[in-house]
């Protein structure tokens, strides 16, 4: 009999994911001040991963559009256009969220100014995504197998879908809490005074303030997308469920440096990584389960 798994490894891994997020939970829920109190500090590398560590999230957009590319090429020449609209479309997205999320780090590093600067400057910053995601198809559809093309659909749909799904969940949960930041609360002169758990909600208080949306994060939703590399991995040649092991350890370890980054940062509370963790990966997982059992 078949082992189960889920993203391509063993339930046991999905379970312990679970665990620590709902562990870190917990713990956050009594003492997510006095963490960031102990842990919150600023630095010059905090700040270079917190804009440019998304960039192996965003990857996995445009390596999903790939396995789309592949699988619908592979089903015959008439779903041709169909192919490289999926693929434009993975790669488009990348850029794109780089772009809106960390775009205004790399115009600083052009010397762009609003208002003030030529508009060249824009479509350079554009440009830099683009060059740092364009290499991804060309390596993608070389390692792919294309002996199951429905399965490398399964996958590719995952990812975009789970992704678009996740991250607008976020948003929206974002304007439920209206839980301010810790790095807002420090301007105050009674931090503690205005501290509210993530339980203690005000529904659209934030508006387009960030600093009222601290939970849950959203950055943890980028970086939980790395959770989809193992099945990445299981579309690939020569593939095996040592692999996909080795892709879920990376991703666990990248989500954990990720969610230090958070607080370090003073962006967000345990609770805020731990409740972005959990919502995208549960997403992630019923998402995939979903299309790769239709893909059978």
């Amino acid at each position: 009999m078949k082992n189960k798994t889920i993203m391509a490894v063993p339930v046991t891994c999905f379970w312990s994911v679970i665990l620590v997020c709902v562990l870190g939970i917990i713990i956050g829920s009594f003492c997510d001040y006095n963490i960031n109190v102990l842990l919150a500090n600023k630095t010059d590398i905090g700040s270079f991963f917190a804009t440019y560590g998304s960039y192996f999230s965003y990857a996995l957009y445009p390596a999903a559009g790939s396995c789309l590319y592949v699988g619908f090429k592979k089903k015959g020449s008439k779903l041709s256009m169909l192919a490289w609209t999926l693929l434009i479309l993975g790669c488009f997205m990348a850029v794109y969220y780089s772009n809106s999320y960390n775009g205004k780090a790399v115009r600083a590093l052009l010397g762009y100014t609003a208002g003030e600067s030529s508009p060249l400057l824009c479509i350079l910053s554009w440009l830099f995504w683009v060059v740092l995601y364009s290499w991804i198809p060309f390596v993608m559809i070389k390692v792919l197998d294309d002996t199951n093309p429905d399965k490398l659909i399964a996958v590719g749909a995952a990812i975009l879908v789970a992704g678009i799904a996740a991250d607008n969940v976020n948003l929206w949960l974002k304007q439920v809490a209206s839980r301010p930041r810790y790095k807002y609360l420090i301007t105050l002169d009674n931090p503690v005074s205005e501290f509210r758990n993530w339980w203690q909600m005000r529904p659209n208080f934030a508006g387009s303030d960030d600093n009222f949306k601290s939970w849950p994060s959203g950055n943890m939703t980028i970086a939980s997308m790395m959770f989809s590399l193992p099945m990445l991995a299981d579309v690939t040649k020569k593939r095996s469920g040592a692999r996909n092991l080795r892709c879920f350890i990376v991703a666990c370890i990248f989500v954990i440096i990720y969610g230090y980054n958070r607080i370090h940062m003073t962006n967000h509370f345990l609770s805020d990584v731990c409740f972005g963790t959990l919502i995208t990966y549960l997403i992630y997982s019923c998402v995939s389960s979903a299309f790769l059992k239709a893909s059978e």
